[in-house]
């Protein structure tokens, strides 16, 4: 049975607490054609739920995704479904990825991948990405559902490794995944850990599984 969704975008289902965020909520959700996992970097969900809750010292929106599952197994609805939430991040070339590209677009990303700079080199691939429509791109933020994980990176920095999903974690998180996909008609192969995809720390999200 798919999840009951009000006019408004929030979930009315016994295993789900709603807690929205209106700062982590962007524009217009449209299609949903794919569906990110992540962890969330901080111990808690409230850590989340107080990042979620304030603007950066720049004035800036924080970001954050559509639920959050604690440790213990519970589920958050923390922004709409019918909203954006940035999530996603850079988005790495799917036709590099997958090895599909075609002669011109694999030049092209090969010249992207000169480019000079981390950062630089990542703005400009995923501009390139952004000009495409999904499915030749990832899922990003303007048609994704984000779903984080609460599990804290340890370790030196730049050498961080994400604490393994719990069981718990586990289990809620099938059942949401299986709810969304039918919900919304995804594809499961369109389900993806966060590093799949965008440019993050490999070992995110590395023990989820659905």
């Amino acid at each position: 049975m798919s999840l009951y969704i009000d006019r408004v975008g929030i979930v009315d289902a016994e295993r789900i607490k709603v807690k929205i965020f209106p700062l982590i909520e962007r524009g217009t959700l449209g299609a949903v054609n794919g569906i990110v996992v992540h962890q969330t970097g901080g111990s808690t969900a409230m850590s989340s739920f107080n990042s979620y809750s304030k603007m950066d010292r720049n004035g800036g929106a924080p970001n954050g995704a559509h639920f959050l599952i604690e440790k213990d197994g519970q589920i958050y609805q923390t922004a709409s479904l019918f909203r954006v939430t940035n999530h996603v991040g850079f988005l790495q070339s799917r036709c590099v990825i997958t090895q599909k590209c075609t002669p011109t677009e694999l030049k092209r990303s090969m010249a992207l991948e000169r480019i000079k700079g981390n950062n630089a080199k990542a703005r400009a691939v995923h501009s390139n990405e952004e000009r495409k429509k999904w499915p030749e791109r990832y899922p990003s933020n303007a048609d994704a559902i984000g779903i984080e994980l609460v599990g804290e990176a340890q370790g030196k920095e730049g050498k961080e490794v994400f604490l393994p999903v719990t069981a718990q974690q586990t289990s809620s998180l099938q059942w949401l995944i299986r709810e969304l996909v039918e919900t919304f008609n995804v594809s499961m192969q369109e389900v993806y850990r966060h590093p799949s995809i965008g440019r993050k720390n490999e070992s995110e999200a590395r023990t989820a599984t659905w």
